[in-house]
């Protein structure tokens, strides 16, 4: 069968990908943009990635997560078909990595060091970068420049590489990624190295993109991922420790966190709300932790985060306590830096 794209969404539409059967009637769509089944990778004696498997849904934004020596890199070059497993397997859009007939022009890859042609002028680059991708040849100019407007680069079409400063090549990388609008973009450390500003510029993109293609981010910026991804897996010592939602991966739906100013600590009325399951107190710190039940207890319907923690923030300001920071769940960083040595 050979898969391909029937129909590109809208930009805020659903993702539809289609993969074509026997008939055209058969058309399936294909929920899972990128699976990865017991994926070992070893280098001689080394094994720097040890049965990974992922399943990563069509359309979403999903975070590759470790510290270094981790695997993530690794893992990203297998996907990007730089590498090849030693066992298991890796499907893109159907595909192994390394069938570049059938995925060119669906794939864009910003490699962590990927280094820019330093003589060629920025419109040159990408010209020849849509090229590459299959980009129909009336078609290769408008592509390069819409890419190029879209990282907010249009006044470099005629800079040379080699004069831009870094958070531009950066941007110019971003967009040989986008080019041709692939359906599975990996990118390898988006945002490192760049200022405040840029690297915001650069999450909005990746943002704007999301439900138009599959993003794979693999990053050490644990903030910048919780804020644009939807799903994750955190990696330690090439293996997957925790994957899931950002949501189930950071507990956002089942604790919330209080920190309490010197004063009053009326724990005890917390304890007696129907829908919390456990309170943890930290008296040096001040440091709050309510586990609640998202089926609401003994109050028989569901609550969530936002319910629990307006009646938490009501008991403790009815009781005199003064309260300096309120939050959901346990942060993507804390939660990492338990599950990783």
């Amino acid at each position: 069968m050979t898969p391909e794209l029937a129909t590109k969404p809208e930009p805020n539409a659903d993702p539809v990908f289609l993969v074509e059967g026997a008939k055209k009637s058969a058309k399936k769509p294909i929920e899972i943009a990128i699976r990865l089944t017991k994926v070992t990778k070893r280098f001689g004696a080394k094994t720097a990635v040890e049965g990974v498997s992922l399943k990563i849904r069509a359309g979403s934004v999903y975070g590759l997560i470790g510290p270094n020596g981790a695997g993530k890199t690794t893992t990203f070059s297998m996907m990007a078909g730089f590498l090849k497993p030693t066992e298991g397997a890796i499907e893109i859009l159907g595909y192994p990595p390394d069938r570049v007939d059938e995925l060119r022009s669906r794939i864009g890859v910003l490699p962590q060091d990927a280094l820019l042609p330093g003589a060629d002028k920025v419109g040159e680059f990408l010209l020849h970068m849509a090229r590459l991708q299959g980009v129909a040849p009336s078609g290769v100019e408008a592509s390069a420049r819409e890419v190029l407007e879209e990282v907010e680069g249009r006044d470099w079409w005629n800079v040379k590489c080699g004069a831009l400063s870094h958070g531009m090549a950066k941007r110019v990388q971003l967009a040989q990624a986008l080019i041709g609008d692939p359906e599975v973009v990996l990118l390898d450390e988006p945002t490192a190295g760049l200022d405040p500003r840029v690297a915001y510029e650069v999450r909005q993109i990746i943002k704007s993109r999301k439900g138009r293609c599959t993003l794979v981010v693999s990053s050490h910026n644990l903030a910048e991922l919780e804020e644009v991804c939807d799903s994750a897996c955190i990696l330690d010592r090439g293996r997957v420790v925790a994957s899931g939602s950002m949501t189930e991966l950071t507990a956002s739906s089942e604790e919330i966190r209080i920190k309490l100013s010197p004063g009053p600590a009326p724990i005890a009325f917390v304890r007696e709300l129907p829908m919390v399951k456990r309170v943890e107190w930290d008296e040096e710190r001040r440091d709050l932790v309510v586990y609640f039940d998202r089926s609401g207890g003994s109050v028989g319907t569901s609550v969530d985060a936002e319910h629990v923690i307006g009646a938490v923030l009501w008991v403790l300001l009815q009781n005199q306590a003064r309260i300096s920071a309120v939050s959901k769940g346990r942060g993507l960083e804390q939660r990492v830096m338990e599950l990783t040595d």
